[in-house]
């Protein structure tokens, strides 16, 4: 089968590259599955480095997330059979014609998705749940600030933010992603990412500030955000993507009574395992009635790898890029 595996850990992913591995076999149980589309995440760029906190033994096959149909089951598996359609992942692998997974890491792909989008769906939808329920707990109406809007992450919360019934401030860098993301999801303010914004999320909301700011930039991003917060508001941390970890005087939270609560939806999931369930059931229910869709920025074959790790870095994505094995 072709995979995409990392064979040393190098920079510019120079140790990584296609491969002819043998298909795997299931174990007892696992699933394997015929991958249809894997989307491609940060993380995946950053393991090719050894850049990233999860650090897999060499050799490893990239890519966390994935769609595709059941292909065998391993021993003592139940619930799935051959041809269903699921989606899933297990941190490393989807990024191959075959993937193997514990079996608890599938769930039936909701019905309207394509493969792009289901791939696409996962990881993106989970962390934008896990944040603005489980950690802002928003509530309708509530004015959220949304940075990085364009990516994966930040354009999902987008989505689901406007499903949950929140008013939505989405800050990206370039006016091309700003009229993109209006287009696609239609937030109630789309403003420009750059010094100065608290100025405009101030005028937005009345002069009250943002109920919950959804950081993944952090930086001068977090920086300016603990000037525009509202009193009681939730800042979350949820990356670093400026390559800056930002730091806060403890009475700033304290003099204007905000949060800052960090964002980590798969240890979510590990550390509360029903609550983690219970994430995952309600986006595949908004997900399978249509209130939240993903967005496929590039759909390329899985020999272009390169080209769609490209588009991430140059930072012109505007949702997910996802490979086709």
């Amino acid at each position: 089968m072709r995979a995409l595996q990392v064979r040393e850990l190098r920079a510019g992913h120079g140790g990584a590259g296609l491969a002819d591995l043998p298909v795997p076999v299931p174990g007892s149980g696992e699933v394997r599955v015929r991958v249809r589309a894997a989307a491609v995440n940060f993380p995946d760029l950053l393991m090719t480095s050894g850049g990233y906190q999860l650090k897999p033994g060499l050799p490893f096959v990239s890519g966390l997330e994935f769609a595709g149909e059941v292909d065998a089951v391993g021993e003592g598996v139940a619930g799935w059979t051959a041809g269903d359609k699921v989606v899933g992942g297990n941190r490393f692998g989807a990024m191959a014609e075959y993937a193997v997974v514990p079996a608890s890491a599938l769930r039936a792909k909701p019905d309207g998705l394509s493969w792009d989008e289901a791939a696409a769906y996962p990881v993106a939808y989970l962390t934008a749940h896990v944040a603005l329920v489980r950690c802002a707990r928003i509530e309708p109406g509530e004015w959220l600030l949304v940075h990085g809007a364009a990516g994966g992450v930040g354009l999902a919360t987008v989505d689901l933010a406007k499903a949950l019934g929140a008013r939505v401030i989405a800050a990206a860098g370039s006016a091309e992603k700003r009229d993109a993301i209006a287009r696609l999801y239609a937030p109630d303010a789309v403003i420009a990412a750059e010094p100065g914004f608290r100025e405009a999320v101030k005028t937005l909301t009345g002069g009250k500030g943002a109920d919950v700011i959804f950081d993944p930039v952090g930086g001068d991003i977090f920086d300016e955000s603990t000037r525009c917060i509202g009193f009681g508001g939730r800042l979350l941390v949820v990356g670093f993507a400026s390559g800056r970890i930002p730091e806060v005087s403890v009475n700033m939270p304290l003099i204007k009574g905000f949060s800052v609560v960090g964002v980590r939806a798969g240890e979510y999931g590990r550390r509360f395992p029903e609550r983690g369930a219970e994430n995952v059931a309600a986006i595949d229910a908004l997900a399978a009635a249509g209130r939240i869709r993903p967005h496929v920025h590039a759909s390329l074959d899985l020999a272009d790898w390169r080209e769609g790790f490209a588009m991430l870095e140059r930072r012109e994505v505007v949702g997910k890029v996802v490979l086709r094995p």
